[in-house]
Order: C-alpha cells, then structure tokens, then sequence
C-alpha cells in the first residue's frame, strides 16, 4: 500500500507518497481502505519532529479517517465487511489502509458523504469530551471557544449553540468573524484589534464565561482567567501561546473556578472508546438533524498533503481541509 511517510523533521516537504507494508487488523480491529483523511494541528507538529506517535501507534500521520470497512480482525462483532464508516485514530490516516480498534469506529452520519464524513470525528470528539465531559456546558451558561474559525472552533459554535448555550469566540479576521456569526457565535472578537477579556466584561455585564474552550495556553491563561465566571471551568486542549505562564490563584479562588487541561490522542482504548460512544449518541442525532454540520474548506488529493500543511499553517481555512485518498495513483 501507500501512504505519507515522514522523511525526517522539516517543513511540508518532507512528506512523501511512499509505498509501504501492507497493513492487517489485529484482534479488536478492522481495517479500512481510507477515503478521505483530515490536517490537524497534530500533524504538523509531528512533521516538525515535536508529537511523536504514541508506543503502538501507526508511524503515519493522520488522526482521523473516512472509507469503508475491507478486513474484521477476531473478536469484531458489530461491524461487517462494507460498512462505511469514519474512525478516530491515534496515526495512519494519510495511508491507503488503516488499521481501527472498533471502539474508534462510527458509522457515517445521515446526510453525510462518505469523504466529507473525515472531517467529523477528531474535532466532535474533542469538542464534546473538553465542553461537556470535562466542563459540563449545560443551556444557558456562556461559552467562549477561541480560534471559532478553526475546525474545533466551528464545531464548538455549532455545538454550544445547538444546546442552547450564548457563544462567545475570537478569530483573525473580518471574513472568519463572519462565518462564526453564521455558524451561531453571539459575539465574535477580533483578537488582533480588540482585548476578549474586557469585550466580554462588555458583554455580560462583568460576570464573564462559564466555560471556556481554550487552544492558546500560556499566551491567554491570564486574560482567560480573568474572563471567567464565577464557577468557571476552562479546558486547555493546545499550546500555540506557549506553555508556561503565571496563574493568579487568588483569582481563580475568588472565582471558584476550575483550570483543566487535556490530550485525545495517548488516552488507553477503553477513554477513546467511551468518547466516541457519546459523540455517537449526542452529536450524530444533531448532523441528521442538520442542526450541526461539518464545515470543510477544502479538499485536496493525499499526493498535496505538502500544500494542505501549508494552508494549515498559514490559518488560510475557515473548518477543515481534507485529503482524499481513494483513487490516489500509487
């Protein structure tokens, strides 16, 4: 088979179209002949040499997939040969083939197609297991997701929003400020002409933001904090601000407020597992219902994977940019 392999730490030229061993499901898994797979910040930190896999995962990058099931590895009960589906994966998207412990598995939402479906399953996990697994979002609290433009960022807003929540975000630019307020935000700040922190002051009357959904780490942990409600909760799920910062505890205490912070892709199978469950029952009924959808910016073949990092990189997409891989030339 094919896949992108990683010739050594480096910008998007690194990443070559290689032929590879073929790839068998274990006991637990399946394997899928990919259709499409998604760019996450992840990947291009590996390709700089900073995100290893973890132990056991695939060398390739890729953290989530569409295609159709060809091989059942023993003890697969549930899933057949032909189902089509989307899967949330620890490596190997960017392959021909990829190996998928069932519990990462779900079946492609109605009113989806099959390769847009890859755009689904890394941002609804995270979205779903930070906002209201770990902080509990419940209707008619606030909420403010930074970088709403991003592929979190709008399936955050669509979320927030479909519970009923009041959605606060930043982004870069007029044309991303516009499309948040599309996707549902009630507010959205331009963080490069505007403070968040005292806009939201503004805009609640003091109170600030129940939860608070945060990509940024040590750049915004102050004005984060001091962003809170009382009885806050603030999930951190990246590091593009830095990670360390001072935290002012005495802020934190007088809010009553909750600091958390986490990873989905080195969670033991049974976490992803339980994950993926509820994004089955909580977020597919919301795509059907086309109360939510997947936002893709665009879709370039496997063989581009160089050009789709570059678009990442330069943050030129507003939701996600997609690889197809089926029917790839080898």
């Amino acid at each position: 088979m094919y896949a992108i392999t990683i010739e050594r730490p480096g910008g998007p030229e690194v990443l070559a179209w290689t032929q590879v061993p073929d790839e068998e499901p274990a006991a637990g898994e399946v394997l899928v002949e990919v259709a499409a797979t998604a760019v996450n910040r992840a990947d291009i930190m590996q390709r700089q040499g900073f995100y290893p896999p973890p132990p056991g995962a695939s060398a390739y990058p890729g953290l989530e997939a569409s295609g159709r099931i060809v091989k059942v590895g023993p003890g697969v009960a549930g899933w057949a040969v032909g189902d089509e589906v989307c899967a949330l994966l620890a490596g190997g998207g960017y392959a021909q083939f990829v190996r998928v412990p069932v519990g990462q598995l779900l079946p492609v939402p109605d009113g989806v197609d099959l390769v847009t479906a890859a755009a689904l399953p890394e941002v609804a996990t995270t979205v779903w297991s930070n906002v209201f697994m770990v902080a509990h979002l419940r209707p008619g609290e606030s909420f403010l997701v930074h970088g709403g433009s991003s592929g979190i960022g709008t399936m955050a807003i669509q979320l927030a929003k479909a519970i009923g929540a009041r959605v606060f975000t930043t982004a870069g630019t007029e044309a991303k400020l516009a499309r948040c307020r599309e996707l549902g935000a009630d507010v959205a700040v331009n963080y490069r002409e505007e403070d968040f922190a005292a806009r939201i002051a503004e805009e609640t009357d003091g109170a600030g933001v129940d939860v608070i959904l945060d990509n940024m780490g040590a750049k915004y942990l102050g004005r984060n904090v001091e962003a809170l409600a009382v009885n806050g909760r603030m999930v951190v799920i990246g590091l593009q601000g830095g990670r360390k910062a001072e935290l002012d505890l005495g802020m934190l205490l007088a809010k009553r407020a909750a600091v958390a912070a986490t990873t989905l892709r080195a969670r033991p199978l049974s976490e992803k597992a339980a994950i993926v469950a509820a994004v089955r029952e909580h977020v597919w009924p919301l795509i059907a219902a086309e109360r939510v959808r997947p936002i893709v910016d665009r879709m370039l073949p496997v063989t581009e994977a160089a050009e789709a990092h570059r678009v990442v990189e330069a943050s030129e997409h507003i939701g996600k940019v997609l690889l197809t891989v089926a029917g790839s030339g080898d």
